[in-house]
């Protein structure tokens, strides 16, 4: 009886262990959660991940390193938009009376000048405009000559003053349908100076109103076109414009005269310059409101209507730390600088150093580190900083 007596005590005992020992290392692994937790709210002060480069590593890799700039970044206003034209440099070209298209017209980017032939309409109506239109012409003729009579004679008193009305009543109407057959040969885009000569043509030629660049073509060679479509878009280049989309919330920043850093959607240098010119006074139900740029003639190179702009507008300078865009790498889903910590004759050691990245300009971005982080005298990597994490993340799937 005393041994079994014994022998529960000793369960006993070691199952309290047990228990203590469990409860502490839940209390370790909660401890341990917080302190992750609080890691990642800001960025950690010393790397973990290190690794060692040959000479002949490093000098194949044409890997440079620098130090932390002190750079008067600005705080800017991001911007959006497109580049532009004018209103009066964009035409759109439709067949005003219809008819069937006889040519197959010019191509898109083909330069065209102001008043050239664009394609040629075929159209019976034309016939009849042009035969109605010399009728007239004829009939006005006469009544003109027998106006000036029949004035004369009402100044001596011979003729009837209803006479002489009806005259200049029917003198009058004629020159007003001689007048509409006039429009109706220049919406045709018929010269009347040819149908005078007794010229008639089933055919007429659309021409260009103004001067620049086929943007589309819209037509086939035997189609029928109505008044409404549009058969050529032109665009003249001569004073394209940036339009940017700012947030009501900005305008306050932005001015007349400002100026703007813009670039293409797929680049990010930033190096042309434009300037605000007008501003809208008016916003929709997204809040946007739209801000015109004139651009610096020697950066409209390459540039043409419709293209998407990424821009920025300065609103303030501050003095901050900054590094070059490209020495910022991405691990695991956060910003990183690698740190070159030793150079020896084995060769050259490097480590992640976690940041937090700020404003982004001209190739260079703000960085901040930990409060408990010592950034003095150390040598970042500022060009091919991605070999070395290419090489980190080999030697782990390692």
């Amino acid at each position: 009886m005393k041994i079994q007596f014994n022998t529960k005590i000793s369960l006993l005992i070691l199952s309290t262990l047990f228990i203590v020992a469990c409860g502490n290392k839940d209390s370790e692994k909660t401890e341990s959660s917080k302190e992750s937790s609080m890691k990642e709210e800001r960025p950690a002060a010393n790397g973990s991940k290190q690794i060692t480069f040959t000479k002949d590593q490093y000098n194949l890799a044409d890997i440079e390193t620098g130090e932390i700039e002190m750079r008067n970044l600005s705080n800017i206003i991001k911007l959006n938009g497109v580049v532009d034209v004018e209103p009066k440099s964009m035409a759109s070209v439709s067949a005003p009376l219809g008819g069937y298209l006889k040519t197959a017209g010019r191509l898109p980017g083909e330069e065209i000048k102001k008043g050239q032939v664009l394609a040629t309409i075929e159209n019976p109506e034309f016939i009849q405009i042009q035969q109605d239109y010399l009728e007239s012409l004829g009939k006005l003729q006469f009544l003109e000559e027998e106006y000036d009579r029949q004035k004369q004679l009402r100044e001596e008193d011979i003729n009837s003053a209803k006479t002489f009305q009806q005259v200049s009543s029917d003198y009058k109407i004629t020159q007003g349908r001689v007048r509409a057959y006039e429009q109706q040969l220049a919406l045709a885009g018929i010269r009347r100076n040819s149908v005078q000569k007794g010229n008639i043509s089933r055919t007429a030629n659309l021409y260009s109103p103004i001067t620049g660049f086929v943007k589309t073509s819209n037509v086939n060679i035997g189609d029928y076109v109505s008044p409404q479509d549009v058969l050529f878009e032109l665009v003249n280049l001569d004073d394209i414009h940036l339009a940017l989309n700012a947030f009501e919330k900005d305008l306050g920043k932005i001015e007349v005269g400002q100026t703007v850093k813009f670039s293409l959607a797929d680049d990010n240098k930033f190096n042309r310059t434009a300037e605000v010119s007008l501003m809208g006074k008016a916003t929709g139900n997204d809040h946007i409101v739209p801000v015109h740029c004139h651009i610096k003639k020697e950066d409209e190179k390459g540039l043409l209507p419709g293209m998407y702009i990424k821009a920025w507008v300065e609103s303030g300078t501050n003095t901050q730390n900054a590094i070059p865009s490209e020495a910022i790498v991405q691990y695991e889903g956060k910003d990183f600088l690698i740190l070159q910590t030793s150079e020896s004759e084995k060769g050259y050691q490097f480590q992640l150093q976690q940041v937090r990245k700020g404003i982004e300009q001209e190739g260079y971005t703000a960085i901040s580190f930990a409060k408990d982080a010592d950034m003095s005298n150390k040598k970042i990597v500022v060009k091919n900083a991605y070999s070395i994490l290419s090489a980190l993340r080999n030697s782990e799937e390692e």
